[in-house]
Formats: structure tokens, sequence, C-alpha cells
């Protein structure tokens, strides 16, 4: 592969900032050569110091009047629940009976699971999101579907088919034996393939047995470096049925817990009410959690408290949870992500949001050392975003020489428009289309 250059504007995290916003946890670089080669970051570096030493073969992509920034990393979203969003009126439990779990029923057609996965990798890319951890279906076809689509374009996924044994319709559960044996098959098939990697998935404590519960965490012990996701402490009356349900654990955490479901790789969305203990045992063993602030407002489950959340140390990130999530954009995610904390108190600095949709999700996945900033040696998974997508953004970005104040506009306003074009290991994957 030929290396080749973008030259624009770039922001990314060195390290965590802090929910204050240290800027020297920033690099900025007003007028930036990135250099890839062989699907990474070779180079970062001013153009007055690069141009010089480039030779004449390379490529030099000139976006000057963008921001480039790592892909967006989306810790938490469901692939099969493209058919669901903005679905009206109900809270977590109703609304999975009525909405997702029809919806889910169709996976069983490869067809449809193909379809599904080629649309929602769309809304990803032509949002930014380069990375992703996420949820297909109980059916294993649903998986390759997925990986399938995911390695055509050449981008760094983590999925896994969901394990429900009870509690759930005809058609979309499976049984202790067969989820475990599906589960090992896929494993092995996908994890460490190209750039995919795999998830144990039990959708949440409730749908689980006891048997199954046990089951994972055997299988979690086979497969260290395999990822384990699911829900937890999302809503009042989900919690008051896993309290019904296992009556002999101290938390909904702690059931994870005890069937070894707790460690680092571990995803576990929403933890909105954890109490101290569950947020120290999280930061203990290293499992982390995924806010998801548009999920939370339209279900109506509750406001997640991300000072309480850092103060004990948990590695947060960032998910869509698209259905119950309103959108692909983690741009748009933010946004919302900003006003939770506003009505708590608490100023989500543009750095730290910064943070938490690129490197922070990287830190919490244990990819910060190929994804998440634009160190050299990272690969080159990029968004390339536009100040001046809407006539709005460019008043309004153009009001200050800041560019986290321009990321911060971005992240209030701004949407899929405002992402010019998506890289993954260095090759576009998105490119906006421009009307002339």
């Amino acid at each position: 592969m030929t290396a080749h250059a973008i030259r624009a504007s770039i922001l990314h995290c060195v390290r965590d900032p802090g929910l204050a916003g240290d800027r020297c946890a920033i690099e900025h670089i007003r007028d930036a050569i990135t250099l890839i080669d062989n699907g990474r970051i070779v180079a970062v570096a001013p153009a007055a110091t690069l141009l010089p030493n480039l030779g004449a073969d390379v490529l030099i992509d000139d976006q000057r009047d963008k921001l480039l920034l790592p892909g967006f990393i989306d810790t938490h979203v469901h692939y099969p629940q493209v058919d669901v969003i903005a679905s009206y009126g109900a809270q977590l439990l109703d609304w999975l009976n009525t909405y997702t779990f029809p919806a889910e029923t169709q996976f069983a057609d490869r067809a449809h699971a193909d379809a599904a996965a080629t649309f929602f990798l769309d809304r990803l890319l032509e949002n930014g999101t380069t990375t992703a951890s996420v949820f297909c279906t109980v059916h294993p076809q649903s998986v390759d579907a997925f990986f399938s689509a995911s390695e055509a374009r050449g981008l760094r996924m983590i999925a896994g088919k969901c394990l429900m044994d009870r509690h759930a319709p005809d058609g979309l559960r499976d049984t202790a034996t067969t989820g475990i044996a599906e589960t090992r098959a896929l494993i092995e098939r996908w994890h460490g393939h190209a750039r995919s990697l795999y998830a144990i998935t039990p959708r949440f404590a409730a749908t689980s047995t006891r048997e199954q519960l046990k089951a994972m965490g055997q299988l979690a012990l086979e497969f260290p470096s395999a990822y384990i996701q699911s829900h937890v402490a999302e809503n009042k009356a989900e919690i008051a049925w896993i309290a019904e349900l296992f009556p002999e654990y101290r938390s909904y955490l702690d059931v994870y817990d005890q069937f070894g479901l707790l460690r680092d790789r571990s995803i576990y969305a929403h933890c909105i009410y954890l109490d101290d203990a569950d947020r120290a045992r999280m930061t203990d063993c290293g499992a982390t959690p995924a806010f998801c602030p548009t999920s939370n407002l339209f279900i109506g489950s509750g406001l997640y408290n991300l000072a309480q959340a850092v103060s004990a140390g948990n590695r947060v990130s960032l998910g869509s949870d698209v259905g119950g999530g309103t959108s692909y954009s983690m741009l748009r995610t933010l946004g919302e992500a900003y006003k939770i904390q506003q009505l708590q108190g608490v100023s989500l600095s543009p750095a730290y949001a910064l943070y938490l949709a690129t490197l922070g999700g990287a830190r919490a996945l244990s990819l910060d050392d190929r994804i998440g900033s634009m160190c050299v040696g990272k690969e080159a998974d990029l968004v390339l975003l536009d100040p001046a997508a809407t006539p709005l953004l460019a008043r309004r970005t153009a009001l200050r020489d800041d560019p986290l104040d321009t990321f911060f506009a971005m992240m209030t306003l701004g949407d899929d428009r405002a992402v010019a074009a998506t890289y993954a290991g260095g090759q576009c994957v998105h490119r906006k289309m421009t009307v002339t």
C-alpha cells in the first residue's frame, strides 16, 4: 500500500484530561500532515516541517479547512435494532417486549441480517464511528452477517451473539448448552480474525438462568482475551426484577461478579443506579461502564452520575445504545451527555467529551495501544469534521479561534452532516457527498 497523507488541523487527546478538561492533555496542530502507511499513522507534524521531506509520490488529500480527529468509539449499540429506533412510549421492560424482541426474531433469516448489518455500518461510518461494541441477536448467523460486513470495510469491531435461555419469546431463546456451544464456535471463527474481536454477550441477567451464567463464566476463563458485554442497573423496574430473581446477591452488579463475568475487557451499559461498593468493584476488577445518554433520556431510565464514576476510578466510555438511543452520531450523544451532567451541577468540558468519544473509549476497551489517538504507530482510524458543514455551524465556529470551542459547538450543533470523511486503517470508508 502506497503511503499517503491528509493535510488538516488535528485535535486529539494524548492522555485523560479529567472532567475539568486539562488542556495539556490535548494536542492541536493547526496545519498538520498526517502520514499514513500500511494502515498506520507513521508521522504527524506541522505541514511546514513534513512537506519538504515527503516524497513526490506521496498523495496529499488537502483538507486544511477541516479538523481531523481519531475515529469515534461507540461502546454500546445494538445493530439488530435499526428498525426499533424512535419507537414510541414505553419504559425499558415494556419497550423490550413491544418493540425489540419482535424485531430481533427476524434475524433468524441471514438475508435480513446481512441487509441490517450493511445499513447499520453505513450509519456508523457516516457519523464518524470506526469502532463499536455491538450486540447481535441470539442467532449465530446474525454474528456472521455482522462480522462479514465489518471486515469487508476493514473495521475494528467487537460483537457477540446474545445469550438468552429464559424470559424471552419463542425464537429468541437458546439453552445453557447450545448457547455456549454456539458462542465458542463464533469465538473460534471471529475473535482475532482480521480486525474483529468477540464479546461474550449475556443480554442481561434476567434472561439467563444460573446454569447459563455459570457456563458463561467458565467460557470467559477459557477465552481470557475475549470481551464480555451486558447491561446493568439501567432502570428501577429492571433492578427490582433482578432482586426477585437473584435474592441471594448483594446487588445487580454482584450477580455478574459471582458468575465470573466482571473483569478487564468487560463493558456494562448504563450503570445508572450503582452504589459506591459497585463502582469500587468495577474499578478493582477492570470492568467499565458505558454511559448511554440518549437512551437513558428516551426510555426515561435516569441520569448517569459521571462525576461519581470518575471519582471512583471507573474507565467511563460513551454508547449510543441505538435503538433505545436516538442517534448514531457520537457528536449528538456527547451533546446530550453534556445536558445530563448540567442537570446534576457538573460541567462536562469539551476536552473530556473528546476523550470519552475517542481515547477514553479505547481505554475502556483495552485498545488504547491501537486506536483512540493520533500518535505515531496507531491504526489510522480517523474522522474528518467540517466546522462549516451547516450555515449555523459555520457562523458559530467562526466566532472564536479555539479548537476545543469549535469541538464543543460541533458536539452541540453537529450530526452526520458535520462528518466530511471517515477512514479505517487509512482507507476512506465514507465521504460526504458534495452538492454542486
